[in-house]
Parts: structure tokens; sequence; C-alpha cells
């Protein structure tokens, strides 16, 4: 972690003022306590390191934070680090929603009443006796009231993937747009079609593409193989994280026994390493 993040973690663990004789505690033991210590970081007498932050020089913090919460969430770790985690990104929200307040354009309880107010908007089925079938329904229905809000705010209509955010890592964005564009009726590929076709750009670059055609080439691949995952009902994200993980077991594993050995790598012969990669399954 970088020393701003853990600057903010040790204001969020430790929420004591330092002035006066006796430390106390002067927050309430409730969700506005985090908001709170945000704003008193980022007053004219707290840390100078919170004080120097601003939209943009925080987003890489909440990216390092929602991706420790997701290995958390991986690993299945226990209630404290969970806890703990969601503590740090709900650090980051109150961060900018004290941002936002210093320059007047909202605060805390905007974000918060806004948030909830458009999640009871959207779920009438919950909470206004509306009747759904099941959970595609109720996806149907999430994206028509999307698509009035934005024509009652008088927002220009948008493209259908344009509500696919692009800052979503390649792989998660590609898969999130093919998934809206079927949500809209929009979906060519069956699941034997989307096996041809990760065939055919496999294909392609066993043929040795042309020089400059090879990134493409690489990504049409790619873009197969997420619609193929999608057919099956598979994320790809996932699915990569978990084929990441295991080679990284095997790898730890095939390192110990080379250490265990007193060998490198560069003292095997290529058929004695594939030898020893394949025992570590």
């Amino acid at each position: 972690m970088t020393e701003g993040s853990e600057s903010q973690k040790r204001a969020q663990a430790e929420p004591e003022e330092a002035a006066g004789a006796a430390a106390q505690r002067p927050y309430p033991n409730d969700l506005s306590a985090i908001f709170r210590i945000a704003r008193r970081l980022r007053a004219q007498d707290g840390c100078p390191w919170d004080r120097q932050q601003t939209h943009a020089s925080l987003r890489p913090y909440l990216l390092e934070e929602a991706y420790e919460l997701l290995e958390v969430l991986d690993q299945g770790d226990e209630d404290l680090k969970l806890r703990e985690e969601l503590g740090d990104v709900l650090l980051q929200v109150a961060m900018h929603a004290a941002i936002a307040e210093e320059e007047g354009r909202f605060d805390a309880s905007d974000v918060s009443v806004g948030a909830a107010a458009k999640m009871v908007a959207r779920h009438p089925h919950v909470f206004a006796g509306e009747q759904v079938a099941d959970a595609e329904e109720v996806l149907k229905h999430w994206e028509e009231r999307k698509a009035a809000e934005a024509e009652r705010a008088g927002q220009p209509p948008a493209l259908s993937l344009d509500r696919v955010p692009r800052a979503l890592p390649a792989l998660a964005w590609t898969y999130n747009m093919q998934k809206r564009a079927a949500r809209l009726g929009f979906d060519l590929e069956s699941q034997v079609a989307a096996a041809a076709a990760v065939s055919d750009q496999a294909n392609v670059l066993g043929a040795a593409a042309p020089d400059g055609a090879a990134e493409r080439a690489v990504g049409e691949l790619l873009f197969a193989a997420v619609s193929l995952a999608r057919t099956l009902k598979v994320n790809p994200e996932d699915a990569l994280r978990s084929a990441g993980q295991r080679y990284r077991d095997r790898f730890a594993a095939l390192d110990g026994r080379l250490r265990a050995d007193g060998r490198s790598y560069r003292d095997l012969e290529p058929s004695e390493l594939a030898e020893h990669w394949e025992e570590t399954v």
C-alpha cells in the first residue's frame, strides 16, 4: 500500500483526535463517522497528504482498494478481513464526497439519499407492489427505467453500449458489452458458433499473421473467447483469474521443489522442465 493510503487507513482505524490532553472518540458509532473523519482529514489543521488529494489523484487508490476487496472475496477470508476491506472502499467514497462538498457540488448526505432514492425507484416490485416474473424481467425493467430517468433529466439518448463503463478492464468491458447487446436482443452466436469462432481466430494466428495484423488477430481471438465464455454462462474475468491462480500455485510448487534440490530453472533441459511442470498438477 502507498504511504497516503496507509495514512487514510490509520485515520479510519484510530479515529481519536490528537488535540487535547486525553484522547477521545468524538465520532458516533455509526456510518456517519467515516464521513466526518474524511472532513476532519481535509480540514485546515488536518492531514497534509489528505488535504492535497483530488478526485483524480485518489483514483488509483479507489481501484487498489476495490481489487483488494475482490481478492478477499475470492479467497473467502475471515469476516474481520472482509469488514476491513469494505471499510477501505467506504473511506474512498467518503473522501470523494468530502472533496465534492468543499467544491460546493454535493455532500455525503446527497450521495446516500440519491442512492437510496434510485434503488427505491428502480425496485417497484419491492417497494410499490409491482409484480415481476423473474430476475430477467427485473433487468429488463431496470434498463427501461434508466432510459426514462435519462430522458427526464434531458440527457441525449446514449448508444446502447455506452452504458458499459469504458474504465473497466478490457476483459470485463468486452464481456459486459456482449451481455448488454444480448440483453437488448442482439445475440448472433450460439455456443457452437462461438467455439468455431475461437478455432477460426486461432488458425489465423497459427498461419503467421502478417506484420501489423498480429495484434488485431489476438484481439479477435480474445473477443471470440469471451463470447464463448458468455454462451457457456461463465464469467471470463473469474475464469482467467482462477486459471492464473492455478498457474501461480503450480509455479510455487515447482519453485519449492527446485529450491529444495538446490537447482534453478536454467539448470534444467526443456524436457526436464516440462516433466517437473507436469508433476505439479
